[in-house]
C-alpha cells in the first residue's frame, strides 16, 4: 500500500473513533466490497480498529416475515437510546435471486428511530450468503463498536433452518414470533428456537393479546423440554406490542439479566468461540475463491459440471478431480 493510502486509512479510523455517521458509512462499505483491493484496504482498517472493540452488547434478532421485526426493532430502539445508549441497527434485506438486488427498505420503516441522532440504522444486501446475515456483517459490527455505539442490534433477513448465523456473531439471540401460529412450534425449526436465548412474542395487542398469550404459554412448556444452550441461563419467552409499546421495556430488562447471568468471563468465552469459528468460515471463503481462480479448475469446472448433470460422474469423484488439480502433485 502506498504511503498516501496508508494515511488515508488512518484518517479514516480516526473518523470512525470519533463517531463520525458519514465516515461509519464509508467504512462499512469499504468492509462490504468485494474488490480484491479494497479487501485488503479493509483488512488494515480493522487492523487499526480492532483496539477500540469489543465494548457494546451484541444482540441478533430473527424472525419469520411479517412478525413486525421492524416494528419492534423501532419500539426497541427508540426504548434503548432513551436509556441514554448509541444503538447501531445492522438490517439485512434478501437480494433478488434473478438480479442480485435488494430493496434495502428497512431504514424508511424505521423512520423515527432512523432520525434519533443516538442510532445509525445500515441496511446491506444479503447477496448469496446463507444464514440470514450479509457476508461481512461480523466486519461491520467491529466498526460499530470502534465508533463508540454500546447496543447493536443485528437483524436478518428471515427464520429457518439456515438463519441461525446471526447467533454466532452476537451475545444475545432474540427470535420473534406472531401469536396464534396454529402449528408454529412445527413451521419454527427446533434448531432455531434451542438457539434463542430470549422469544417474543409480538402483535399482543387487541384481537390477540389471548392468542399471544397462549402461545407464550406454549413455547414455556416446549423450552422445558429442551436442554438450555448454556447453564447459566434458560431462555425466557415473554409477549410484546411494538405498537403499543408494551413488554419492550420487559425485553430490555431480560438483556440485563442475561449479561448478568454470564458475567464477563462468560461472554468473553463465548466471543472467544465465535473468534474461532469466523477464522475457520474466512478460511473455507477464501480457499473456495482461490480454487475458482485457478487455471486448471476453471478449466475444468464447465466440462466436470455436465458430466455430473449428465449422470456420468458422481459429485465427489468431480470435486476430488478438482481438487486434484488444485493441489497439484
Amino acid at each position: 500500500m502506498s504511503e498516501a493510502g496508508a494515511a488515508r486509512l488512518a484518517a479514516l479510523a480516526d473518523e470512525v473513533a470519533t463517531g463520525d455517521r458519514a465516515s461509519l458509512a464509508r467504512a462499512i462499505t469499504l468492509v462490504e466490497s468485494t474488490r480484491p483491493d479494497h479487501r485488503r484496504q479493509a483488512d488494515e482498517l480493522l487492523e487499526r480498529l480492532l483496539p477500540r472493540t469489543g465494548n457494546s452488547i451484541r444482540l441478533g434478532i430473527s424472525g419469520a416475515p411479517g412478525v413486525g421485526k421492524s416494528s419492534f426493532i423501532e419500539s426497541f430502539g427508540l426504548h434503548i437510546v432513551g436509556r441514554g445508549h448509541r444503538l447501531a441497527v445492522l438490517a439485512v434485506d434478501p437480494s433478488s435471486k434473478r438480479g442480485g438486488g435488494s430493496i434495502l427498505g428497512d431504514k424508511t420503516r424505521m423512520a423515527e428511530l432512523a432520525r434519533d441522532e443516538r442510532a445509525f440504522i445500515r441496511p446491506s444486501p444479503a447477496g448469496e450468503t446463507l444464514g440470514g446475515v450479509a457476508r461481512r456483517s461480523r466486519e461491520a459490527l467491529l466498526i460499530c463498536e470502534a465508533a463508540g455505539y454500546d447496543t447493536i442490534l443485528v437483524e436478518t433477513v428471515g427464520v429457518g433452518q439456515s438463519e441461525t448465523a446471526v447467533a454466532d456473531m452476537t451475545d444475545m439471540f432474540l427470535l420473534l414470533l406472531q401469536p396464534g401460529a396454529g402449528d408454529e412450534l412445527q413451521g419454527i425449526k427446533r434448531g432455531i428456537v434451542e438457539l434463542a436465548d430470549l422469544i417474543l412474542v409480538n402483535k399482543a395487542d387487541g384481537e390477540l393479546a389471548a392468542a399471544a398469550g397462549r402461545t407464550v404459554a406454549e413455547y414455556q412448556h416446549a423450552l422445558r423440554l429442551l436442554r438450555p444452550a448454556m447453564p447459566a441461563w434458560q431462555a425466557e419467552v415473554r409477549s410484546c406490542s411494538a405498537l403499543k409499546g408494551t413488554g419492550i421495556a420487559e425485553a430490555w430488562e431480560a438483556v440485563g439479566r442475561f449479561r448478568a447471568a454470564l458475567g464477563h468471563e462468560g461472554l468473553a468465552a463465548r466471543r472467544s468461540s465465535q473468534a474461532k469459528a469466523w477464522l475457520r468460515a474466512e478460511l473455507a471463503d477464501s480457499l473456495l475463491a482461490a480454487l475458482a481462480r485457478h487455471p486448471t479448475v476453471k478449466g475444468r469446472l464447465s466440462e466436470l459440471e455436465a458430466r455430473v448433470a449428465a449422470g456420468k460422474a458422481t459429485p465427489g469423484a468431480a470435486a476430488r478431480e478438482l481438487l486434484a488439480g488444485f493441489l497439484g502433485p
